[in-house]
């Protein structure tokens, strides 16, 4: 089969402007708990798009560790490739894709890092390899094979056992959305689109969107 002649008609669910919240953050966590509910994969991980100084987009998938009205947010590396980019650009945009639902979620907006007290918080609250790995590794930078980043692996356990610090590089990002469009897949190509944007007073607006 031709690859042009992929695709799937959905035909799930529907949605209109008369169904949805009046708060995005609200309609967010909405949609989110029925991801779960309908054992979507991976229903937390998020497609995380920057621009660095150039003005080159790049993207990548990450975890969202947390939402609420102050905004959407993950934790990293701040020296990575994305640390870079956000540093140069603090603007970012999020999608979520859930499949089994045909839905999708986009997120516009600006880029603050979370607090210290958040990052000591969150990093203690990981499985002891993930955070022996996060002293371990420079993201993002080169390294010449994999015994190398093992070698540095054991060296991180032997030095701090089973107590490793956070790392001052490591810590969250939080996105403080001005966009969110719930995508709704429908027949024919005909999905339903709905967008809430935050005016200058704060204040959301919600629009229909042409598929």
């Amino acid at each position: 089969m031709s690859i042009a002649n992929l695709r799937k008609d959905y035909q799930l669910a529907s949605l209109s402007e008369t169904d949805v919240a009046a708060d995005p953050i609200e309609q967010f966590a909405h949609w989110f708990e029925q991801a779960l509910k309908a054992d979507a994969a991976e229903a937390n991980a998020m497609s995380l798009a920057t621009v660095n100084a150039e003005g080159r987009p790049s993207s990548r998938i990450v975890l969202i560790k947390e939402f609420n009205q102050n905004g959407f947010s993950w934790f990293t590396n701040y020296d990575s490739s994305k640390g870079h980019d956000l540093a140069a650009n603090p603007h970012a945009a999020l999608l979520f894709f859930w499949s089994a639902l045909e839905r999708q979620v986009r997120i516009e907006g600006r880029i603050e890092k979370v607090s210290e007290q958040d990052n000591d918080s969150y990093f203690h609250s990981r499985p002891l390899g993930s955070r022996r790995s996060a002293c371990a590794s420079q993201q993002s930078q080169p390294i010449a094979n994999r015994d190398l980043l093992e070698q540095r692996l054991d060296e991180v356990t032997s030095e701090h056992g089973d107590h490793p610090p956070r790392p001052q590089h490591w810590g969250g990002y939080r996105l403080v959305p001005d966009r969110l469009e719930f995508w709704q897949g429908r027949s024919s190509r005909l999905h339903d689109r709905i967008v809430y944007t935050r005016g200058s007073d704060g204040l959301w607006t919600i629009t229909r969107l042409q598929p």
